[in-house]
């Protein structure tokens, strides 16, 4: 048997060295690290914006705050990365963040060929229209000839052009790189709509000067399961994000809030006993403590506290659940149980 030279022994360490790092869970790298790495939005209020002291709020931030949780008990242990709709998708694929949490459409090629997954939907939207009120447009239809702002390497463009084709009715596009730049072209007359989510109209809006002077079309014209992607390939993290979310809605189905979790701990109730990990061990499939809801609850709330007051009755946005309620009420989010 021939002996290895030095160099084949150097080059066979890093292939050795390679595979273990290529085994090594994202949730042992987080860990050893002391926080989460979580790309979001750049700036978008009620999903993804940072305030004048420098702290990150949102809907999509409660979720990766909740994923910290689980882990550290600590809901500041995350590290924010804002992304442009053309890098969102490479930073998870180059593994520079652990997750996404940025208003990403779930579907199929995204799905099938980007080399992520999606653990959960976290906000189910459409996409519309917003124009200037004395435009007198009441409905999509009414923007034949239009000069359309959007986002280049979205959906968006795609929906758009399904829509208007399927109309028989003819556009203009005026492409952007962010949401930001396109609302400011509407506001300063560059063209006759807006068009992004339903959801990112209405945070959008909030940023003109006179946001009176602009109407959301009631016009939905696709739809838009939301919700944060993960890389493809370590379905330990994938559970973890997937349960974070659960998690968040079995606590609002059982009443269970950041105000009362403490005094929940002696219900009799036995889902809320395996949520907070009162009984069962369900966080050691997790590769957490069993506590990990409670600390959720504790530290984030559930999805219906967080839902009111990033984007519902309770915050600037003033949307409604809709969609978004629970199952149990008409609702598309279902609380997968816990046992």
């Amino acid at each position: 048997m021939k002996r290895l030279t030095g160099a084949a022994l150097t080059f066979a360490a890093v292939l050795a060295a390679s595979a273990a790092g290529a085994q090594t869970g994202t949730l042992e790298r987080v860990k050893a690290r002391g926080e989460l790495i979580c790309g979001n939005h750049i700036a978008l209020p009620g999903f993804g914006l940072q305030g004048a002291d420098g702290r990150w709020d949102g809907l999509d931030i409660d979720l990766c705050r909740a994923v910290a949780s689980a882990i550290f008990n600590d809901p500041n242990k995350v590290k924010f990365v804002p992304t442009t709709p053309q890098m969102r998708f490479v930073v998870v694929q180059s593994g520079e963040v652990d997750m996404l949490a940025r208003n990403a459409t779930y579907t199929m090629s995204r799905d099938t060929t980007a080399g992520m997954s999606w653990p959960i939907i976290n906000y189910f939207d459409g996409q519309g229209f917003m124009v200037r009120k004395s435009a007198g447009v009441t409905d999509a239809k009414g923007l034949n000839g239009a000069s359309i702002c959007v986002t280049q390497g979205t959906t968006t463009e795609l929906n758009l052009a399904d829509f208007f084709r399927a109309n028989k009715l003819k556009y203009e596009i005026i492409g952007f790189s962010t949401n930001e730049e396109g609302v400011k072209a509407l506001e300063a007359g560059r063209c006759d709509a807006f068009t992004t989510d339903s959801s990112g109209l209405a945070a959008e809006r909030l940023k003109f000067s006179k946001p009176d002077d602009f109407v959301i079309l009631p016009t939905l014209i696709s739809r838009e399961p939301l919700g944060p992607a993960v890389k493809r390939g370590d379905e330990s993290w994938f559970a973890l994000v997937k349960w974070a979310h659960y998690a968040m809605l079995n606590a609002e189905e059982f009443g269970v809030t950041k105000s009362n979790v403490d005094e929940m701990l002696k219900s009799g109730n036995p889902e809320i006993k395996r949520l907070l990990g009162v009984e069962g061990k369900f966080g050691e499939g997790l590769g957490l403590t069993n506590d990990w809801a409670y600390r959720i609850v504790k530290h984030v709330g559930n999805y219906g506290e967080s839902f009111e007051r990033n984007v519902g009755q309770d915050s600037r946005l003033q949307l409604k659940r809709g969609l978004n309620d629970l199952a149990s009420r008409g609702g598309l989010q279902y609380p997968y149980p816990i046992r």
